[in-house]
């Protein structure tokens, strides 16, 4: 038993349930794709792009639009690569198995990072997102666009929010601390909204908790039950009874 075994079970690449590795709806999807506005012929990145549904959408919402989607997992590229080649588009989304951190390719007309910034090094989540974005913004042409989504604090978080997102009170900010942290490096809010609990409800049901919850009711004889059931109980609670009312992905459309 390992605990690379239980992961591979409620893993989110392997979840068919899933249409993104993020709390996001398709009205909300689509209004992001909207504001982002990739012109004919873009080039965009997604930097952590998991099996880049966003990527393959934004890429779709351009005739010519070209993607490269940059990921280490490679369920989550393998994923990619055959959603692409299912909807024609193995010549304009490309997947690279690569650390985030070190693509250095540049001067794309759209750079998009949701949920990835710990990809980045750096001593607290904060700082990690303060190099997210800096490399976002070094990816990008001027008048280019940025497309990132980060974890914030609504609200002072209990000790049973940090404990249920294994986090320090600095490890986030507010939204507003956000905004100000994306101008600090050159980047421009132009539109701004977050998960609401209805799509954290759904992506925490279909997704780890409820993936897992539906393998241990259809395998209660399996050797990794008890592992499977012990990971669906600490998610559940550090969600439900830790971090819902009080963390959030914010979405933020950035001009460069």
């Amino acid at each position: 038993m390992s605990a690379e075994e239980v992961r591979a079970i409620v893993s989110a690449p392997g979840n068919d349930r899933l249409t993104w590795n993020t709390p996001l709806s398709e009205d909300h999807a689509a209004r992001l794709i909207a504001a982002c506005g990739p012109a004919r012929g873009a080039r965009i990145v997604d930097l952590g792009s998991g099996w880049g549904e966003l990527l393959m959408r934004l890429v779709e919402s351009a005739p010519g639009a070209t993607g490269d989607g940059v990921e280490t997992d490679p369920a989550a590229v393998a994923r990619g690569r055959r959603l692409a080649e299912e909807r024609g588009l193995a010549d304009r989304v490309r997947f690279h198995e690569t650390p985030a951190a070190e693509w250095t390719e540049g001067g794309y007309d759209l750079a998009v990072s949701i949920g990835s910034s710990h990809a980045w090094p750096g001593v607290t989540a904060r700082e990690s997102t303060g190099n997210a974005l800096t490399a976002l913004a070094a990816a990008v042409r001027p008048g280019g666009r940025v497309l990132f989504g980060e974890g914030i604090w609504q609200r002072e978080p209990t000790p049973a929010a940090l404990e249920g997102l294994g986090a320090a009170p600095g490890d986030y900010g507010s939204l507003l601390e956000l905004i100000r942290l994306a101008e600090s490096v050159g980047l421009r809010a132009l539109q701004v909204t977050v998960a609401d609990e209805r799509e954290w409800d759904l992506f925490e049901s279909e997704g780890p908790i409820g993936r897992g919850q539906r393998w241990a009711l259809a395998n209660p004889d399996h050797p990794l039950h008890a592992a499977v059931t012990a990971e669906i109980d600490a998610r559940r609670t550090g969600y439900y009874g830790g971090y819902r009312s009080s963390f959030t992905l914010a979405y933020l459309v950035l001009g460069a």
